[in-house]
């Protein structure tokens, strides 16, 4: 343990040495010669303030898996950390790997401390590419979550969440600590975190708290505590911290959930103040205080002095290699090196059967039982699972309920991450509360994708819509935002009835790389003629020839859905008797045909837009969404007169049947906007 502890010391100096380097130097990174104004930069800028505890527990994770018989995995839940990660990576050549041009040594270290905070592209937040990065930590609050998706029925390791104080006020973390008891089978996490008293405007909940306090929050949550205060990283305090490290993840690889609370002083290892202003145990230590040393001698005098505190000519050699314990230290964690997540499944071909889908109930529970039979699919739901029809498979060891969709995003996000199959189950109305998360983890996949095997989709199934709901709940905006990201990723699956819906769980479950978002009701029993299924799956639209003329239509309707589909299905016979209109039916089972090919895979062509729709037909689309989802994607780009039917914001609570009169989805209203349509024309 001693060892450890003067590894972990030595570690621990050089990644929070390196950090304060990127921060404010622009050469002399190693400080061979006394620093001189013109080699730090003008205005540095970046924090500071949770370097030198994350960099204290990343450290010790590194160390803590050397001869255990444990692993832990490290995951940084802040996004300010990235200074810290790079670091590391700097140290450990894992930066050097994917950013050759920073290589573990003089030279590399010289251009990265120019380099920061563009680090070659990756900029100065968490990255997804370097290790302890698998959450992005722009939005902070999912990390627990994510950590206990992650681990779940993963026995062989500890997935140890580096958290903030400030952090733990989140509601999904908050959330989180409760919610670990819902998870069925192993969930080995480990969180440190990292008390050192205050967010950025002000003191945090937890820093208010005494080491009893903190213990007693713990223990009320059903975790089991251990606090270790760290305020100079002296030989003690590495020593105590190890062993309380080695013990918590013996601890949480046996089953007990356990908690490490790592007691700081904000901005610890920095300069006290700086030009009169305090700086340690405030927050002004969130971001770095020297702000402007190439003009004022006492910031400039601050920085040498902070810098040279970590002594590093004991850590490196000239040339920028590591030396003596920081040597040892790195070539034991080189040694000793973990793959990151488990490797990704590959895609599967579709099992669907066309019967599958005699009912909501029946094409969703069919399709999850024979994917779950293979032993890597998950189901996350907010206690809604019997409410939404499929309480037949509420008791299944594969099905987790917990009424924080927040927190079942970030599972759903963790069990994906490891190569692993899920699905989110929700209330469409609510699902609006994941929207920030998503576009998170859509920002991760974008910066991911292409550098490993990619991962499987996250999907979503929404039900229960506004249309069968009460006036509360109604609300599509989730589609319709993730929409507006423009982000290729992205598909949104309205099936016409259940056998497609089934079809569609199916296909979303096989795929790899996608953020499927299904729409469906729950209310839906009628399957429609399936002749064009396969062409509905594979080009995401078709036109059907039940309901279809076969000459040239004077009217095309596009069905998004399946309350669309028997709303058209009983309108069109009307439209024809009204005024012979010649009539094409098209359906719609991806949204995102109906967007630009150069930004949308699925996207239309121009060719296909004349073949599916007509040359110049007019065009009534009804969706189950907004209509300016729709509008969204088509941009003008139709030619032809269009309309489009669909979700708007109730004035009150109305009937349902009130409601699909007011917004025009029923008979009447398809009806009359095909005559406007056809006067358009006309």
């Amino acid at each position: 343990m001693r060892d450890a502890a003067r590894f972990a010391d030595a570690l621990w100096r050089a990644v929070t040495y390196v950090s304060v380097a990127q921060l404010h130097l622009n050469s002399n990174p190693l400080s061979l010669e006394p620093l001189a104004p013109e080699q730090v930069k003008p205005h540095p800028a970046g924090h500071w303030g949770t370097v030198p505890g994350t960099a204290f527990a990343l450290s010790h994770a590194a160390i803590g898996s050397l001869g255990g018989s444990v692993e832990i995995m490290p995951i940084l839940g802040a996004g300010h950390a990235g200074v810290v990660q790079i670091a590391m990576a700097w140290l450990t050549g894992e930066l050097a790997a994917i950013r050759p041009q920073f290589s573990p040594d003089a030279d590399g270290l010289s251009r990265l401390v120019r380099s920061f905070p563009d680090v070659g592209g990756l900029g100065a937040e968490v990255s997804p590419l370097l290790p302890a990065g698998s959450y992005l930590g722009g939005q902070l609050g999912g990390a627990l979550a994510f950590a206990q998706g992650m681990a779940l029925d993963i026995p062989d390791r500890v997935v140890m969440p580096i958290l903030g104080d400030g952090e733990c006020e989140t509601p999904t973390t908050a959330a989180s600590w409760l919610a670990a008891h819902a998870l069925p089978g192993p969930c080995p996490v480990l969180p440190v975190v990292h008390v050192n008293g205050y967010r950025m405007g002000g003191r945090s909940q937890l820093g208010r708290m005494d080491d009893a306090g903190l213990c007693a929050y713990a223990g009320a949550l059903g975790w089991k505590p251990a606090v270790v205060s760290v305020d100079a990283a002296s030989f003690d305090e590495h020593q105590e911290f190890h062993r309380v490290l080695q013990a918590a993840a013996a601890a949480a690889a046996a089953g007990t959930r356990t908690v490490i609370f790592l007691r700081c002083v904000k901005g610890w290892s920095g300069p006290s103040e700086v030009s009169g202003r305090p700086i340690l145990n405030s927050p002004n230590a969130h971001k770095t205080p020297i702000t402007d040393p190439q003009h004022r001698p006492e910031q400039f005098a601050a920085l040498a002095a902070w810098l040279s505190s970590y002594r590093p000519a004991e850590l490196f050699n000239t040339d920028g290699t590591p030396k003596g314990m920081l040597a040892d230290a790195l070539n034991l964690i080189r040694r000793d090196a973990h793959p990151r997540v488990v490797c990704p499944r590959v895609s599967r071909a579709r099992s669907v059967s066309l019967q599958d889908g005699r009912s909501f109930s029946e094409a969703v529970t069919t399709v999850l039982r024979r994917h779950a039979a293979t032993g890597d699919l998950h189901v996350f739901s907010p206690d809604e699972m019997a409410s939404n029809r499929l309480g037949e498979v509420v008791d299944e060891p594969w099905v987790s309920e917990i009424l924080a969709e927040e927190v079942l995003l970030g599972w759903l996000a963790g069990w994906t991450a490891t190569g692993r199959r899920g699905l989110l189950i929700s209330y469409e109305a609510f699902a609006p509360l994941l929207t920030t998360g998503l576009v998170q983890l859509l920002k991760q996949r974008r910066l991911i994708n292409g550098s490993s095997p990619s991962r499987p989709s996250l999907n979503l199934l929404l039900t229960s819509y506004g249309w069968n709901n009460v006036y509360t709940h109604g609300d599509p905006s989730l589609i319709t935002a993730l929409l507006a990201t423009g982000d290729p990723a992205v598909r949104v699956l309205t099936p016409a009835d259940p056998s497609r819906l089934a079809a569609a769980v199916d296909d979303a479950l096989c795929s790899t790389g996608k953020l499927n978002v299904i729409l469906a009701g729950k209310h839906t029993v009628t399957n429609r003629p399936m002749e064009t299924i396969d062409e509905e799956l594979e080009r995401g639209l078709a036109v059907w020839p039940h309901l279809s003329d076969l000459d040239e239509p004077d009217l095309t309707l596009v069905i998004v859905g399946d309350l669309p589909a028997a709303v058209i299905s009983e309108a069109v016979p009307e439209i024809r008797r009204r005024n012979g209109t010649r009539v094409r039916v098209v359906a719609v089972h991806d949204l995102t045909v109906l967007g630009q090919p150069s930004r949308w895979p699925a996207g239309l062509s121009t060719e296909e837009i004349d073949r599916y729709f007509g040359s110049g037909t007019p065009l009534l689309i009804v969706t189950l969404g907004h209509p300016a989802a729709v509008w969204g994607l088509i941009e003008n780009r139709l030619r032809r007169p269009v309309e489009v039917i669909g979700w708007h914001e109730p004035e009150r609570p109305m009937s349902q049947r009130e409601m699909a009169e007011t917004m025009g989805m029923d008979v009447a209203g398809v009806c009359a906007a095909a005559d406007r349509l056809q006067a358009v024309r006309t």
